[in-house]
């Protein structure tokens, strides 16, 4: 009651509603809770919470946009093929043809008649990682999640780039696997602009990234299915999911590539590589018309949001470690700047995986 009655009143101040409105939607709260345990939000209070939950979010850089986010209300849904559709239903409005749209879909919370609906999927599209005689094949950090998969029968072709099923769970029901319909993955094939060596890389990414597997907290309520997609920035592809020793590990192949000399650390091989590898993403996906942003732009951007909270009469909280870009963050105005980290309860949290 404490944290519904917190996310009430800042909601309907915000939403311009009267104390009347606040002190009348309270007492139903209150009159539900003590009756079922739980009470439901409205659609106007989900579609705000979720996009509240975004703005309070320390870690992440691109929070100027959290009024744009699309809201999806899902607590509908039943079944395991009604979550399958519904998923689907996000990939292809969030992806939309390149021009990629902040979406979460939001399926129903934790309640206490009512199984838990949980995906297993770290982010909705991802790529299988295996290893086998001590080598790696694909991406590390999916390694756990593809032998689940596996043991549902799923079967990868073998490559680095195999994109995982969707996997879906209702409480202690066996869970239900779909393969991701190829249309709907939006991938880009990295090149160069200058260097055509690195096409026979074979290098991709898709262009979504929707977190699938963190609790969407809003008022008290838990809803511990809600997958969520900004748009990349590009150093989460170029300089950690690629270039990340324990991920895809690629910049000594492209510093030998780029016939650079790996004999010592002090020629900065390391940062002239990860560099080219960055640009390589930026390029490949504004070719190919999927929005991204680079990190410089990003970081501008970030300083707006702060302004604008700062307007609204707002905290910005921040986690500092997560804020500041992977390459060159003492160019941006993030790195010189210290943040609260207090975490307020309409936000995004991490929960352990249902498997």
């Amino acid at each position: 009651m404490d944290e519904a009655k917190a996310f009430i009143e800042q909601a309907f101040k915000e939403l311009d509603k009267s104390e009347a409105d606040i002190a009348l939607r309270l007492q139903q709260i209150e009159e539900e809770i003590a009756a079922e345990g739980t009470y439901t939000h409205t659609n106007e209070e989900l579609v705000l919470g979720a996009k509240m939950a975004w703005r309070n979010s320390n870690r992440c850089i691109g929070r100027l946009f959290w009024n744009s986010l699309n809201v999806f209300d899902e607590r509908e849904a039943e079944t395991e093929e009604d979550v399958f559709r519904a998923l689907e239903r996000h990939l292809e409005f969030a992806s939309n043809g390149g021009r990629i749209r902040p979406t979460i879909t939001v399926f129903r919370p934790s309640q206490p008649d009512k199984p838990d609906i949980r995906l297993w999927n770290h982010q909705l599209i991802r790529y299988a990682g295996y290893k086998e005689n001590g080598h790696f094949r694909g991406d590390p950090h999916s390694i756990e999640f593809t032998d689940k998969c596996q043991e549902l029968g799923w079967k990868g072709e073998g490559t680095d780039f195999d994109v995982l099923p969707f996997v879906v769970q209702i409480g202690d029901e066996l869970p239900r696997m779909r393969h991701i319909d190829p249309h709907l993955t939006l991938e880009v094939p990295l090149r160069h602009p200058e260097f055509d060596w690195f096409r026979d890389l074979r290098l991709k990414w898709y262009g979504v990234p929707i977190i699938s597997d963190m609790e969407l907290k809003i008022g008290g309520i838990s809803y511990k299915t809600a997958p969520f997609n900004g748009w990349y920035m590009e150093t989460e592809i170029g300089a950690r999911n690629l270039a990340d020793e324990n991920r895809y590990n690629l910049i000594p192949k492209v510093a030998s590539c780029m016939g650079l000399d790996t004999s010592r650390a002090a020629t900065l091989w390391k940062d002239k590589a990860l560099i080219e590898l960055n640009i390589a993403v930026l390029h490949s996906f504004k070719e190919d018309g999927v929005s991204i942003v680079d990190h410089h732009t990003a970081a501008q951007q970030f300083r707006l949001f702060e302004e604008n909270e700062q307007k609204a009469d707002r905290d910005v909280t921040g986690d500092w470690t997560w804020l500041i870009p992977p390459v060159s963050p003492a160019t941006t105005h993030i790195f010189h700047k210290k943040f609260d980290n207090t975490w307020h309860s309409t936000n995004y949290f991490y929960q352990s995986k249902p498997y």
